[in-house]
């Protein structure tokens, strides 16, 4: 199945010059979001990982399933003031600023082999920022699972010390 055929192109968005990949329309057709979740639960059967961890907000959509599929734990990083007990945050850059992420300091054991789950990876700020937490935390990221990778922008490159996974590249 070509998953780029329900990838909409918003040009001009969030401000002008940007080209944005608008997921919505794979999200709204159920044998596209299937045939997504299910690639990405192939790459990692088997693989003797431990939990799977989404990255908030649009990662849930895509950890949630793959974590069913796989028959593991999902865990949660979220953005500030969101988690209700003791957690670990880290910061991270962003084009204009900063921002964090923040982990439950309990979600994952010692030596956890996690996958960590987002929608897109773009500069791979924030997939820096999970990689952090979950190492604060002892535990190891196997490999990173995106639905979409914009190639251009180096977020790969920023996680060359990681197996990096995406469905779809756009360079």
């Amino acid at each position: 199945m070509d998953l780029k055929r329900y990838v909409r192109d918003v040009p001009d968005f969030p401000e002008p010059g940007v080209l944005f990949r608008d997921i919505t329309p794979l999200l709204q057709n159920a044998e596209a979001f299937q045939y997504a979740v299910q690639k990405l639960s192939e790459r990692f059967q088997g693989r003797n990982l431990d939990a799977v961890v989404g990255i908030e907000s649009r990662g849930f959509l895509f950890a949630a399933p793959l974590a069913i599929n796989l028959g593991l734990p999902l865990v949660p990083v979220r953005k500030p003031g969101k988690l209700p007990a003791a957690h670990m945050t880290a910061e991270y850059a962003l084009e204009y600023g900063t921002s964090q992420l923040d982990i439950h300091s309990d979600a994952l054991g010692k030596d956890a082999a996690v996958v960590i789950v987002d929608d897109l990876i773009a500069t791979g700020g924030t997939a820096v920022a999970a990689a952090k937490l979950v190492e604060l935390l002892g535990a190891r990221v196997h490999a990173f699972a995106f639905l979409v990778e914009l190639a251009g922008l180096g977020g790969r490159e920023r996680l060359r010390d990681y197996e990096v996974v995406s469905l779809l590249r756009y360079e």
